[in-house]
């Protein structure tokens, strides 16, 4: 494909203040949207988008040509010239009609010539090269980030928050924080990651061959080997296919997540301490006791999520855990082994002290033939032969040996007694070098590698408990729910407390519902049961109102008082973005989910508890997506208290954690929006803003939560949106275990969030994250004072933000098109109504002629993308309008459904974004 042009995106960015390792960003800010003009003096599209052309860096525009043209090499030899002149002839004749040299009905027309086969050809072409340049990208990016060493200068490092919380408090509170902070990511089987693992894995293989041709260290022998293996993989690419043929289970889930701990997190960890530690010791970091806590913790829901689910069953929990269990044990063993091969001093120069013989005596008896076998390869060498040992241990452990360590803690305090041995003798830096670092490691992610969380539908549990109270015949769920219990004792008893103690309510409705799952897991276990710390989830606008009164009855509950005398008085509180949103809108959803966290943060106060909010947010701005730095800046004061948790879901565990430079730089940049959040200076700007500007948020949100309960409530909504999106057939995708409703009903109430956002976006009108607000802007009216709360408020300046990339994310030609597929005009004209309202007004507010016109990098990427990602919309649209009107030849049929399914997935890579 030579003729296509490059496409940057965000993570080929590089203006410093706009670089951001953030997928939710990525999604917004490098989709690909039409752009209607709104001014005479607004310049035409070509010219923006040449001007975006010209201004791309020269080493993305490289890689994305090179990759252009090995595809359309591919193409070729697959299928020939014809092939790549039909793809080429769909390309120009999108780009003519976005730029006024020709006509949509003209796209139309040729997509409708082709057979069907052809069709699903063209289809996989742009969704390859969506890959591709999506993977140029990622390259560029990882480019740009090594050039700042990684991290770099800009202001949203944890750099320039340690040295600002430095500067106006001293080295005593930036202590304080500190020692406090916990950073913890949730990884979860959220169906949002449209790509299959050999997709992914073929990626990344190319990957691998853009890295060798960048290394000016290759000669013309293997750049021209690394040229050939790119080809190979891309045509590889070309020839996998890309949607699955069999269903995805829970399992495959877990191995799937695995991927980003074993090639990134394991490693990005120490490195993200190891940083911090420098920049609060500087050059005397690694050579004295590090002054950086390790602050991160994962957690996982994936094998452990059961709600709506009946895939994942008790022994599907015990085997993700073992799946755990297995990868972070082998890291940890093969760490240990590399890190104790390498303490070779002697005891001559670094003697042990007496702890460490006392051990190494006790080891000579526990293991006799292992030590012997060390001393006698490593003699003299006391502390590389105990680290040894200690990996040996850990092997013993992996493979289920008795002489094994029975938990975590008994490998950390061998690991300290090395340390402390090594301090004594005066080798500080192999004290606090590599094996500081393991240290951190096992801290971090001990023997089970991620805190497997549970989590539950409080209804089940309301009907297993009146189940067990009737007598009568058992549900077939009662007993699986007992056993899920179970499950949480054995697990605690062989992978320790960590390992599986949370547990999270769906739909927390009333303290109650917190009740019934203690009383449940006493009968469960006749008495004996797990240690568990509740976890309410409040999701809709009501419950979101009504948390402190659940959580105020909550603590008169015998088993909370006991666990928060325990603990510390620690409790955490989940929010749910994409139901809030779901239920009254994004704006209104805003509102609400601040309110609940400033009552959240009051009541904390009042009754001396340690909160933590976990924050359920996904990728799609319309589930609470959005740049996760600005979003925490963004919280109520006294809300983030140095403890931030959120889910990582889908596509966003790659974009973030599949690169380690990336994930890095994700890390970082979190973990500073945590600390500066913590402290006086922003929480009291945050509570300044809000005072001043909390009527006319108020206002605004009245009006917009009237607009979209309009629209979500007219009779026969919920088939509209089934006959204009792909929502009834994206099951068919098999892209997760977990059906897209909860139930067996046809209702809105019913559908989950993620597919809810996936199929508006697919329809480029992606409503959930913009609807409402032309209508809530209109209602106050006054444009001075929205003007000024966005200058002055984080969560308005946020909310209107993300507002923004997601209407330029719709298209309005292609959104049309959709929408007139459900022969309801009067609910099209309402949706296209509110969307020119909406950005008539964002335009007003910000002051600008179109959107993202002050993100100049980002409207380079909506000009070059759009029309690509026009092309596969064609596609779809041919594709939903045949099966609308229905397809009396099944055969004809399902390869018009698999003509959908590929245009859905070329779509999600071309926006890179699902749900």
């Amino acid at each position: 494909m030579p003729a296509v042009g490059p496409i940057p995106a965000c993570r080929g960015r590089i203006d410093p203040d706009t670089a951001r390792a953030d997928r939710s960003s990525c999604t917004s800010d490098a989709t690909l949207t039409h752009v209607p003009p709104t001014s005479d003096a607004a310049p035409p599209a070509l010219s923006i988008r040449e001007q975006a052309r010209q201004e791309m860096p020269e080493q993305l525009r490289r890689d994305v040509r090179l990759l252009g043209e090995l595809l359309g090499q591919v193409l070729r030899e697959y299928g020939g010239q014809q092939l790549l002149d039909d793809v080429e002839a769909l390309r120009r004749a999108v780009i003519a009609a976005r730029t006024g040299a020709g006509r949509i009905e003209d796209v139309e027309e040729l997509v409708a010539r082709w057979p069907l086969s052809r069709a699903e050809e063209v289809a996989r072409a742009f969704t390859v090269y969506f890959h591709l340049a999506n993977l140029a990208e990622e390259h560029h990016r990882v480019r740009v980030l090594r050039s700042r060493d990684g991290l770099g200068t800009a202001g949203d490092s944890l750099a320039a928050s340690v040295s600002e919380v430095r500067a106006l408090y001293g080295e005593e509170r930036l202590a304080e924080l500190l020692a406090g902070l916990r950073v913890h990511p949730v990884l979860t089987a959220h169906p949002t990651e449209a790509r299959r693992r050999a997709v992914v894995s073929a990626i990344a293989r190319a990957g691998e061959q853009l890295d060798r041709l960048d290394d000016p260290r290759a000669g013309e022998s293997e750049r021209a080997d690394a040229r050939r293996r790119l080809l190979e993989e891309i045509d590889i690419l070309w020839r996998t296919a890309h949607l699955r043929s069999t269903a995805v289970d829970p399992l495959d889930e877990v191995r799937t997540a695995m991927s980003a701990f074993d090639e990134t997190l394991f490693r990005v960890m120490p490195a993200l301490y190891r940083g911090l530690d420098h920049l609060l010791l500087g050059e005397e970091s690694g050579a004295r006791r590090p002054a950086a806590p390790a602050f991160l913790r994962l957690g996982s829901w994936v094998g452990g999520d059961r709600d709506g689910n009946p895939l994942v069953t008790a022994s599907v929990t015990r085997a993700a855990m073992a799946i755990q269990a297995e990868h972070v044990l082998l890291a940890l063993e093969r760490a240990a082994t590399r890190i104790g091969r390498t303490l070779t001093a002697s005891a001559e120069t670094t003697p042990p002290n007496t702890a460490l013989q006392d051990a190494l005596a006790e080891a000579r008896r526990r293991l006799p033939s292992v030590v012997e076998e060390l001393e006698i390869r490593a003699p003299g060498e006391p502390h590389r032969v105990y680290t040894l040992y200690a990996a040996a241990r850990v092997r013993a452990r992996r493979r289920g040996e008795p002489t094994g360590y029975r938990h975590a803690g008994e490998f950390l305090a061998d690991l300290r007694l090395v340390q402390e041995s090594l301090v004594q003798s005066g080798a500080h830096r192999l004290a606090f070098g590599e094996l500081q670092h393991l240290i951190w490691q096992v801290e971090t992610f001990g023997f089970h590698l991620a805190e497997l969380e549970i989590r539950q539908h409080s209804a089940i549990h309301a009907k297993a408990l009146a189940d067990l109270d009737s007598g009568g015949p058992r549900w077939e769920m009662t007993d699986e729910v007992l056993e899920t219990f179970r499950t949480i004792r054995w697990l605690q008893d062989e992978y320790g407390v960590d390992a599986c103690r949370r547990y999270v309510i769906s739909f927390t409705r009333s303290a109650e519902d917190i009740a019934a799952v203690y009383r449940l897991a006493d009968r469960a276990t006749d008495g004996s049961p797990p240690v568990l710390d509740v976890v309410p989830l409040f999701e809709t606008e009501e419950d979101l109102r009504h948390c402190v009164p659940t959580l105020e009855a909550a603590l008169d509950i015998p088993e909370v008082r006991a666990r928060l005398a325990a603990n510390g008085r620690r409790m955490e509180v989940m929010l749910g973005y994409s139901d809030s949103a779901k239920d009254v809108g994004p704006v209104s959803a805003t509102l609400a989910l601040y309110d609940a966290q400033q009552a959240l943060a009051d009541f904390a106060r009042r009754h001396d508890v340690q909160l933590t909010l976990f924050h359920g947010r996904g990728g799609a701005l319309g589930r609470g997506g959005g740049p996760a730095n600005r979003a925490i800046l963004s919280q109520a004061p006294g809300s983030v208290d140095g403890r931030f948790k959120v889910t990582e879901q889908g596509e966003v565990i790659f974009a973030r954690y599949g690169n380690p430079v990336i994930a890095r730089r994700h890390l970082d940049q979190v973990t500073a929006a945590v600390l500066l959040a913590s402290t006086p200076a922003v929480m009291e700007r945050v509570a300044a803003a809000e005072r001043k500007y909390r009527p006319v948020f108020e206002a605004v949100s009245r009006a917009a939560r009237t607009e979209y309960r309009g629209l979500v409530e007219t009779p026969g909504f919920a088939e509209y949106f089934a006959a204009v999106s792909p929502l009834p057939e994206i099951g068919a995708l098999r892209i997760g275990s977990r059906p897209v409703r909860r139930s067996a009903g046809t209702d809105l109430a019913d559908l989950r969030a993620i597919p809810w956002n996936f199929s508006w976006a697919q329809t480029r009108v992606n409503l959930p994250g913009w609807y409402g607000i032309g209508s809530g802007f209109a209602a106050v009216g006054d444009v001075d004072a929205l003007r000024a709360a966005y200058a002055e408020w984080p969560l308005f300046t946020t909310m209107v933000d993300n507002v923004e990339m997601s209407l330029a994310k719709t298209d309005r030609d292609i959104a049309q098109r959709h929408l007139a597929l459900g022969n309801r005009p009067d609910i099209a004209d309402r949706i296209l109504a509110e969307y020119d309202r909406s950005v008539e007004w964002v335009l007003r507010v910000l002051g600008t002629t179109r959107l993202l016109e002050t993100h100049r990098v980002l409207g380079q990427a909506v000009q070059l993308r759009n029309p690509y990602v026009d092309a596969l919309s064609h596609l779809q649209l041919r594709a939903l309008a045949a099966l609308r009107r229905g397809i009396p030849d099944e055969a004809e049929r399902d390869r018009t459904l698999r003509l959908l399914l590929l245009s859905i997935n070329g779509v999600a890579a071309g926006l890179q974004n699902t749900g």
